[in-house]
């Protein structure tokens, strides 16, 4: 039996029931597949239920305030993936009628949008002979086939996409490319690989040769950078407070904060007091609310955090009442400190 063949036949037998396997609707899967790039099933799918209540089509979501889709996503981390969406939507509506491209080649050109999530979009919804590689793609791959290629190299990028466009079922390329990601998913999984009862297993090199748990081979690149905020969180008159918008790019481009202090290292309460009176113009003792930096991680940089409780009756410009912080977009990291202090 052909390997897409028996992926197609596991896929039939295993296949979970998810909201997005009901539908064609290029709208519904590429937001489906926008979320799940970075995300779990099981985080994800209360995301894609609550975005489709609030952003039935694509029109809605093109229409909708960047800060509701912002909030929406709130908890998702890599928020470039909601700009972008938000972005495309005005795009697809605004340029193309609302209507999404059928082809890979129209499909990659959306921003957004790259070389997996245009092969899933055509292969899913129009069952266009597209392959798809994502990491589950890879592991599969990797595994089955013995592979010590890097996956994130060059080379890699190459081979695998070649390979995967090789053993792709053009007749029902759409059932085979969910199901050599779902096969990743639950059955190759990253960690205790259900082996024994694996339909690949007696033909599959990785356990033959008791090297499941090395492969597949991955080049540490990223270089994690300390950083170190100091959020000021402005009590005034008990019932006020002040968030900024980050609007430069970078993380969380479009949220909102408390003004943020960001020092090159820990500093003191002096210190911290010092700057804080400078930007803010209000001079006046802090409370330190945590005496441990918390300690956020984020792909590529681990923020050490500390809030800082001012208390004051001097009013600002742009100060907002407590009880609206809930409207706004905020980082987890903002989200948790408003959620633990209950103002």
């Amino acid at each position: 039996m052909l390997f897409s063949h028996k992926i197609l036949l596991w896929y039939a037998q295993n296949k979970r029931t998810l909201p997005w396997r009901n539908t064609k609707n290029p709208y519904f899967i590429w937001l489906s597949e926008v979320i799940l790039q970075q995300t779990k099933v099981a985080q994800g799918t209360p995301y894609y239920l609550n975005f489709i209540e609030n952003f039935p089509t694509i029109q809605h979501l093109a229409s909708a305030p960047q800060e509701k889709v912002l909030k929406l996503w709130q908890g998702l981390g890599y928020y470039s993936r909601a700009r972008n969406l938000h972005e495309t939507a005005i795009y697809i509506t605004t340029n193309l009628n609302g209507n999404f491209p059928e082809t890979y080649k129209e499909l990659i050109k959306l921003k957004g949008i790259g070389d997996y999530t245009a092969s899933a979009i055509a292969s899913i919804c129009f069952n266009a002979q597209e392959a798809v590689v994502d990491g589950n793609v890879y592991r599969v791959f990797s595994r089955y086939f013995g592979i010590d290629i890097p996956i994130n190299s060059t080379e890699g990028v190459k081979y695998f996409k070649k390979l995967a466009l090789k053993l792709l079922d053009k007749e029902n390329t759409r059932d085979y490319n969910q199901g050599i990601m779902e096969f990743g998913a639950i059955q190759c999984t990253p960690k205790k690989p259900n082996c024994i009862s694996c339909p690949l297993n007696t033909s599959c090199v990785a356990l033959e040769k008791d090297i499941v748990n090395t492969l597949p081979i991955k080049i540490k690149k990223t270089k994690i950078k300390t950083r170190y905020f100091n959020y000021i969180v402005p009590l005034i008159k008990g019932n006020f407070t002040i968030l900024n918008q980050r609007t430069k790019k970078g993380i969380w481009q479009g949220l909102w904060q408390f003004p943020l202090l960001e020092l090159p290292k820990e500093a003191s309460v002096k210190e911290v007091e010092k700057q804080a009176a400078s930007l803010l113009k209000i001079k006046k003792p802090l409370q330190e609310y945590n005496t441990e930096p918390i300690v956020h991680k984020l792909s590529h940089q681990h923020l050490h955090t500390k809030f800082w409780i001012l208390e004051t009756t001097q009013e600002v410009e742009n100060m907002i009442k407590i009880e609206d912080l809930e409207k706004y977009p905020v980082p987890v990291l903002i989200a948790d400190f408003i959620k633990t202090y209950k103002f």
